[in-house]
């Protein structure tokens, strides 16, 4: 009797965790069936590009690139011309103590605007007290276009720092180790 009494608790608690099963599942189908109600996440895996694909984009927008086949693996490499801007030391520091702050948090706003819109990669100051005082790594089509956004930077309007801006090659896709 007691094993009979052990049989039928089990089949009823079996019976009333397939009835929970079902409401969770039916009220799912409502939400489904209502999409005011749910939310679905599309999660979009990105299509892997061609060198070729790449190189043909990047010329189109007015990029210099460039490729070549990497001897040891077999792979090609593909080469695209970025701008480094060396930010120097400027002619002018009477500014006192507020403006310099000023200034500073001006300038950051700049350099991460630029990374923010694409223009900029990597920017940073240097760690040495020299006439270079910091760099930032242009990602445009030309260097009219480096100097120009260089030169937008509050600091360098102030004449706290001077731009120096050169041609720079990088493989396309690597990052920093």
């Amino acid at each position: 009797m007691k094993r009979l009494g052990i049989i039928f608790s089990i089949g009823m608690l079996l019976c009333g965790c397939k009835q929970e099963a079902k409401k969770p599942t039916e009220h799912i189908s409502e939400t489904v069936n209502n999409p005011i109600d749910s939310v679905i996440e599309v999660v979009e895996v990105p299509e892997k590009k061609s060198i070729k694909h790449i190189k043909e984009a990047l010329t189109a927008k007015g990029f210099n690139v460039m490729d070549y086949v990497d001897e040891t693996t077999q792979d090609t490499i593909l080469m695209q011309q970025y701008f480094i801007a060396f930010l120097k030391k400027g002619p002018i520091h009477g500014q006192n103590e507020e403006e310099n702050v000023d200034l500073q948090k001006a300038h950051l706003a700049h350099l991460t605007q630029m990374y923010d819109l694409g223009y900029a990669d990597i920017s940073g100051p240097l760690g040495d007290d020299g006439d270079i005082r910091g760099i930032t790594i242009y990602n445009v089509p030309n260097l009219k276009m480096a100097d120009s956004l260089a030169h937008a930077d509050p600091m360098v309007k102030a004449g706290r720092l001077v731009v120096e801006v050169h041609p720079w090659w990088a493989a396309k896709g690597f990052s920093l180790r």
